[in-house]
């Protein structure tokens, strides 16, 4: 009796390839990190597996202290896992193939309208081209402004050096510190505060939305989502500094103790921080339960589509708040900056906000199953893989085997998007039929 195998050839889609590619960079970096020198002291793959996920999907979480355990090996091998995870691997590819003169064919342009949100495939090539020039060269700039000021206080070599770290870090919204407390020791520092923050701001906003404002000048010209992330980021930040400040105010052991002008410049950057930055100027641990609650928030938000941030994304939960606004009006459609919101954006984003909930919520479950820790601590390490945050109350380093190994599951799907792994999961069908209408009680 002979067997016969038919072997179909199935086409490999945008979320497939996408997140086979930060399996690829994740899997790499594992096994560089766990060279001997690597590291100044011996550390368990379950270590370099965590460290290789939370560069890659550029969250800044970590297990131990970056600047004393990693090489200066170590240390260019996490920058190029933060650069690659945030800018991505398949973009990278196809930039090489570019400098090499290769022809960049119909698959990756499919990948690159995906992975860039671009609407069609006409000029993918050189929206490509355009990012990575602007990612090099604003990083450049914040570099030569970073160094002027820490080249006098850590010497040239340490002042350079400090300055490329935190800068790529930075724009990529990883959160990384080669500081044992992170940021702290600068807090009320007027230009580290305003480059770094400026850094993780931009590339939270998006590559299409930075692309848009430099082509097209004027505020008319720009598209409902560009119009959504420039005013939403602006109102959520501002409104978050504020909060935080007035919460925060009589904190000693926050801002309390800090003059009039480092209270306001210190606010400002751990409210815009939880965009998915993960640097922290104070200690996460020791503020207000309102504030770790406002914080846990803006995690979950996160930043744009199609930019080095995570969470829900900026534009979904305006889109969210916009609908059930119109729905207690009693409009049949939504509508912003005299633009109607198309109804299966609305169920996009309510799908996109219930998957990340369920996603967040049987992590957490699991993890007070496996870790003894106090609820809020676990909730803000889970909603911070999630978000691809970084920030802590200082747990990640007590973390179980078990517990690293979900946390690294919740920050590759948090940097995937969880419909990226439904949508590899589940083909979608089209409707060829429909059934009666019936009515459903609700609320």
């Amino acid at each position: 009796m002979y067997i016969s195998f038919i072997h179909k050839k199935r086409r490999v889609t945008p979320p497939v390839l996408i997140a086979s590619s930060f399996l690829v960079t994740i899997v790499i970096g594992t096994l560089l990190l766990k060279l001997p020198f690597a590291t100044t002291i011996p550390i368990t793959w379950t270590n370099a597996l965590f460290t290789a996920t939370s560069a890659t999907t550029v969250t800044g979480l970590s297990v131990f202290d970056v600047g004393s355990t990693l090489t200066l090996f170590g240390e260019i091998v996490l920058l190029a896992l933060i650069q690659i995870g945030g800018v991505g691997l398949m973009a990278f590819a196809v930039a090489l193939l570019m400098v090499l003169g290769r022809k960049v064919g119909m698959k990756n342009r499919i990948f690159l309208q995906e992975s860039f949100s671009q609407q069609s495939l006409g000029g993918t090539v050189k929206f490509l081209r355009s990012i990575l020039a602007f990612v090099f060269v604003t990083e450049g700039i914040a570099f030569i402004l970073l160094s002027f000021f820490w080249i006098p206080e850590f010497g040239l070599k340490h002042g350079l050096y400090y300055s490329l770290f935190h800068v790529i870090s930075a724009f990529n919204n990883a959160g990384f510190s080669l500081f044992p407390d992170n940021l702290m020791g600068f807090a009320g520092s007027l230009p580290v505060t305003l480059i770094l923050s400026s850094l993780f701001i931009i590339g939270g906003l998006g590559f299409t939305v930075v692309m848009e404002v430099i082509a097209k000048r004027s505020p008319k010209q720009w598209s409902l989502h560009t119009k959504m992330m420039l005013a939403g980021t602006l109102t959520v930040n501002l409104i978050a500094a504020f909060l935080l400040f007035a919460l925060e105010y009589h904190n000693t052991k926050t801002i309390g103790s800090m003059s009039f002008g480092d209270k306001v410049l210190t606010s400002y950057f751990q409210a815009v921080t939880p965009r998915t930055a993960g640097f922290n100027m104070v200690s996460i641990g020791d503020m207000e339960s309102s504030s770790l609650l406002l914080t846990l928030l803006l995690m979950f938000i996160g930043g744009g589509s199609a930019s080095t941030a995570s969470g829900i994304k900026l534009t979904t939960f305006i889109v969210i708040v916009v609908a059930t606004l119109a729905y207690f009006r009693g409009m049949t459609e939504p509508h912003l900056f005299k633009r109607t919101i198309k109804s299966e954006i609305i169920f996009r984003s309510l799908a996109i906000a219930a998957v990340s909930s369920m996603l967040v919520f049987t992590a957490f479950f699991l993890l007070t199953v496996t870790e003894k820790m106090p609820f809020i601590d676990l909730l803000m390490e889970t909603v911070s893989a999630f978000g691809t945050v970084g920030l802590s109350v200082g747990i990640t380093g007590d973390l179980s085997p078990v517990g690293e190994w979900i946390i690294c599951g919740v920050m590759f799907l948090g940097r995937i998007g969880p419909l990226t792994l439904f949508f590899m999961l589940i083909r979608p069908k089209k409707e060829t039929f429909k059934y009666s209408y019936d009515r459903v009680h609700t609320g």
